[in-house]
């Protein structure tokens, strides 16, 4: 039974997803306003945005053995706080320099913060004794939405585009600094588990599938985060609120499919969720293809979202589930986060410069539709269960 200090850690759990969806959205919305400052072609802001994925793969990998040493804890309250600094100076730099410095720092912060958050989100969810991991990407989603949403407001309100990053990130700053204190300690995130004893190796075999899924679902991440507002802008004409508009749907329609996302593993496991979901996605994508304009595209791209929303919680659900090493398998698997995003950024920037924004998600569609046959590697292994 979950105690009161367990649910203590939910709850600083959830904070920690919500700053960083806040933050992470709030950089990604304004990309556009970014390649209008600095006067990038669409092939400079590629490679910046190839910056960033790269970088966060090191930080990843960082935070696995630092995670063990000391805990997730202290990884995830330094790191965190380091990506709402960046984030606010990303609005207030002026120079090129600096905009690759800034995307390189921020790189390496959020590729700790990603791992050191799902590896307390696997800790509650071993308290609880089920599926509980999806709502936490589910609250990243609030944040995620409510950065696209500050973006909104701010572009209506024509506020400075440095305040449009600093007050966002403030909030989340202050949240984070008050609630993350509150996380499991070494000590408490290493007794929840049933086999606290370090791995000699962590196998492999076990974990690829979950990394190709994860790798897979941000290809298509990359093509609405990174190309969802040039989208909104060069194909579509929209102006204004509209732009970041696209991303705000495709996080609410994430959010609405997370909430009851731990009820549907419950029920049906994970493997069928997790089949049905990516074939919702392929579906949304080609809609953003083929769509003749802003309403379609947008209700495109809430059905992208809906169907990519249940996979990232559940492949770090499942490395959790490998028992002894699970702080190196949830690195690994986060790893693969940043090589998807990379993979993507590069072939749908690719698709962009050399054809048109549209045609840039057919790669992503294709993609996508690969996890299908990947999702039975996300059904839990009955003889593991039963050592456990």
């Amino acid at each position: 039974m979950p105690t009161p200090r367990d649910r203590q850690a939910r709850v600083a759990t959830w904070a920690a997803f919500f700053v960083q969806g806040l933050c992470f959205a709030t950089l990604l919305t304004h990309v556009i306003d970014l390649q209008h400052r600095f006067g990038l072609s669409d092939g400079d802001l590629t490679l910046v945005l190839l910056l960033v994925p790269v970088i966060a793969g090191v930080g990843s990998v960082v935070a696995a053995p630092l995670a063990a040493r000391y805990g997730s804890g202290p990884v995830l309250r330094i790191s965190q706080l380091g990506v709402c600094a960046v984030v606010a100076l990303s609005g207030w730099n002026s120079g090129l320099a600096g905009l690759y410095a800034l995307s390189a720092v921020f790189g390496l912060f959020v590729g700790a913060v990603d791992a050191a958050m799902n590896m307390q989100a696997v800790a509650v969810e071993r308290r609880y004794g089920m599926s509980v991991l999806t709502g936490f990407h589910a609250v990243w989603s609030v944040g995620s939405m409510l950065g696209a949403g500050f973006n909104s407001a701010f572009t209506a309100l024509g506020t400075d585009l440095g305040w449009s990053f600093s007050i966002p990130v403030a909030i989340g700053a202050a949240i984070s600094a008050i609630m993350l204190p509150r996380l499991y300690d070494r000590e408490g995130e290493r007794a929840t588990a049933r086999d606290a004893r370090p791995a000699a190796r962590v196998p492999w075999r076990p974990i690829i599938p979950l990394c190709l899924a994860m790798a897979f679902l941000y290809v298509g991440d990359a093509a609405v985060s990174n190309y969802g507002t040039v989208y909104m802008e060069s194909a579509l004409s929209a102006s204004g609120w509209l732009v970041p508009f696209a991303y705000l749907v495709y996080q609410a329609a994430m959010l609405l499919a997370r909430v009851p996302g731990d009820f549907a593993v419950r029920r049906y496991g994970p493997a069928p969720v997790v089949r049905v979901g990516a074939v919702i996605a392929v579906v949304g994508t080609l809609g953003v293809v083929a769509a003749p304009g802003v309403l379609v595209a947008v209700l495109s791209f809430g059905l992208v979202g809906i169907g990519l929303s249940i996979i990232a919680p559940q492949s770090f659900s499942a490395a959790g589930r490998l028992g002894a090493g699970a702080e190196t398998a949830i690195a690994r698997v986060n790893m693969f986060n940043y090589v998807g995003f990379l993979v993507g950024a590069a072939v749908v920037g690719t698709v962009n410069d050399t054809v048109d924004a549209r045609m840039a998600f057919v790669p992503a569609a294709v993609v996508v539709a690969l996890i299908v046959p990947l999702a039975r590697g996300f059904q839990p292994d009955p003889e593991l269960t039963a050592q456990r």
